[in-house]
């Protein structure tokens, strides 16, 4: 029988499917052979296979010891040519036990290499889906150790590939990096680095960004692991050259990345300054693939998301920021998403880098306009954000947009205005209603920084449309970072006189009570911290009434936090009473509430070389000098 002539008995002929079920190995082999064929580059045949309930007779044949190694070696060709296909075909794949099949072969120290090759390439395919039953391989950590071991120097370079590429998905989590560390793994992917073959260094590479991924006890092991005698950190450092495959290149910095974002390498370690940052900022230029300077930009903007040295030094590096302006006209959402982050990390704290990238010709019409298929040249920079709040884009690309706006709406920014007119305002209001976290953080971060040194209309418009209620809602959200950015908020609403007068004249009872709200709750002291500047900034702005000092609840949280133990809380308390003894007439007022006692209290409590006890002491002559006159 030839092979092409029966690719329809294939689909259609019961005749040919009990071929596979012959005793006879010729008439077997043939019909396998025949399959095989069939299979590559057709999800549609392997779909009728399936269907026919194939499935079970190829395990069947491939796990029959019993069997001739060609047909063995034929069903597992087969079987790997299926995980080859449609997800809902592996899924049906897996369903009949086929990775326990694969891995009984291949853990059986008796297989034949060509069969191990096979199970192993078949394996390989399965494990990088999602579903695949990793715990498997997971249940025993000398099933680790064998893969390793059959990934030995000695072993075929198909061998080698097939396992390390195995090991790429199997260490996500913190109990498979553990287990995976404990089976030795650091030093074998060390080996694998260490090769002039990128098939095997790049998923060696990816393996160990995977183990070091927010791992600082995985990453500290891979810091001081050495392999013939140089650190994995030098390894990692010199395959950023130029010179090294481009691939090896990128999956290098993201290792060295991680290692300083798990806590293992400082923002001014050498190899992240002078390597990995250029490595990166070079790799988002236009001479790569695009899907290379995407995963580079998505890269950096991670190493400098929280460190603002590393985010001016990317800045100024490699025409960075004309690389990303030209990675967002590229068509693909996973390049925009990648330029988008580099932007917000970029401007996460510095308004030259911010001013920069927003007067960049044309930048934000493409940043903006990128979320849409078309833009007429007459299209407002400014619309095409209207679209995307009132639309409907997919949450991912909405997060990361928003997260870019929320840098770029700083007092300078020329797009206040024209965004107030396109009703921004009660968009970004609406978006902090949202169900998903990182877009109510986007929105309350946005108006945050739309009511930093803003005009008094700017801010009533936002206090006005957010309303009271919101904010305690907000001040009460589970998400940490949702509460400081609305303290932020009221912070930047409440840092003017004129403006503290005005909002505190209309609104005293809940601004107090919302600012008491987060004092009374179990926050750290950072979130509390940033209440206290706001009472502080009313204590000093608020010149016709003393809204502060006539609410004994707060009043007497001062008072304690004076001698609280956290210095952050003391340095906040200390702030808001110099505030309130800048007013002559508060001091007797603050003496009977017991804040010179726990003045003195605090000066104890504080080293005499610093600072801060000057500062305490400055605070309780004050107080001795009220009663001299």
């Amino acid at each position: 029988m030839e092979p092409f002539t029966c690719f329809m008995d294939v689909e259609n002929s019961r005749s040919y499917i009990d071929e596979l079920y012959s005793e006879e190995y010729y008439k077997c082999q043939e019909a396998i052979v025949c399959l095989k064929n069939a299979v590559i580059g057709s999800n549609k045949k392997k779909g009728s296979i399936i269907s026919q309930g194939i499935v079970p007779r190829l395990i069947a044949l491939l796990r029959d010891a019993g069997k001739p190694l060609p047909l063995r070696i034929d069903a597992g060709i087969v079987i790997g040519s299926l995980a080859k296909g449609t997800v809902s075909q592996v899924h049906s794949l897996i369903r009949y036990d086929t990775v326990e099949v694969l891995l009984a072969i291949i853990f059986d120290a008796s297989t034949d290499q060509r069969l191990m090759e096979t199970c192993l390439g078949a394996l390989q395919t399965i494990v990088q889906y999602p579903f695949a039953p990793l715990e498997l391989i997971h249940s025993d950590i000398n099933h680790i150790r064998r893969l390793i071991q059959i990934a030995s120097p000695s072993s075929s370079l198909s061998c080698q590939t097939y396992v390390v590429n195995i090991f790429v998905p199997l260490c996500l989590s913190s109990q498979q990096q553990k287990s995976l560390c404990q089976a030795e793994i650091i030093p074998f992917l060390a080996r694998f680095i260490t090769s002039d073959n990128s098939t095997l260094q790049v998923p060696a590479l990816k393996c160990l960004a995977a183990m070091c991924f927010t791992n600082q006890s995985v990453s500290n092991i891979v810091h001081s692991t050495y392999h013939a005698d140089r650190s994995i950190l030098d390894l990692l450092t010199a395959l950023q050259s130029r010179t090294r495959d481009v691939e090896v290149q990128l999956s290098a910095a993201r290792c060295l990345t991680y290692l300083h974002r798990s806590g293992t390498l400082s923002a001014d370690d050498y190899r992240i300054v002078y390597k990995t940052l250029p490595c990166l900022a070079r790799l988002c230029s236009d001479e790569f693939e695009e899907s290379t300077r995407a995963t580079a930009a998505e890269t950096l903007a991670y190493l400098a998301e929280i460190d603002s040295e590393l985010q001016r030094l990317a800045a100024i590096s490699n025409h960075l920021i004309n690389s990303l302006a030209n990675l967002v006209k590229c068509p693909s959402v996973l390049s925009r998403q990648g330029a988008f982050r580099c932007f917000a990390s970029l401007a996460a704290n510095d308004e030259e880098i911010r001013k920069r990238i927003i007067e960049m010709d044309g930048l934000m019409e493409e940043v903006l306009c990128g979320l849409k298929d078309s833009c007429p040249e007459d299209h407002s920079v400014w619309r095409p954000l209207m679209d995307l709040l009132s639309g409907d884009p997919s949450l991912e690309l909405q997060t990361v947009v928003t997260s870019t706006i929320c840098n770029l709406l700083l007092e300078f920014s020329p797009a206040k205005e024209p965004m107030l007119e396109l009703g921004a305002v009660e968009m970004l209001c609406e978006l902090t209603n949202h169900v998903d976290p990182a877009l109510r953080l986007n929105g309350s971060w946005a108006l945050m920084n739309m009511a930093f040194q803003a005009e008094q209309h700017v801010k009533t418009k936002i206090i006005n449309t957010l309303g009271t209620d919101r904010i305690f809602q907000l001040l009460g959200d589970r998400d940490e970072r949702i509460i400081m950015k609305t303290l932020g908020l009221l912070r930047n609403l409440l840092s003017n006189t004129l403006h503290i007068e005005t909002i505190m004249s209309e609104h005293a009872t809940e601004v107090l009570r919302a600012v008491c709200l987060v004092l009374d709750d179990p926050h750290p002291p950072e979130v509390k911290e940033q209440a206290l500047i706001i009472i502080s900034n009313i204590t000093a702005g608020a010149r016709d009434k003393d809204y502060v000092l006539q609410d004994e609840k707060i009043i007497k949280k001062i008072r304690d936090f004076l001698i609280a133990s956290d210095k952050k809380l003391q340095m906040g308390a200390l702030f808001v009473l110099r505030n309130l003894l800048d007013n002559s007439g508060r001091q007797q007022v603050l003496r009977q509430w017991g804040f010179l006692e726990n003045l003195e209290q605090l000066l104890h409590m504080t080293p005499r070389d610093s600072q801060f006890y000057e500062d305490i002491r400055h605070e309780i002559l004050r107080f001795d000098y009220s009663e001299d006159h």
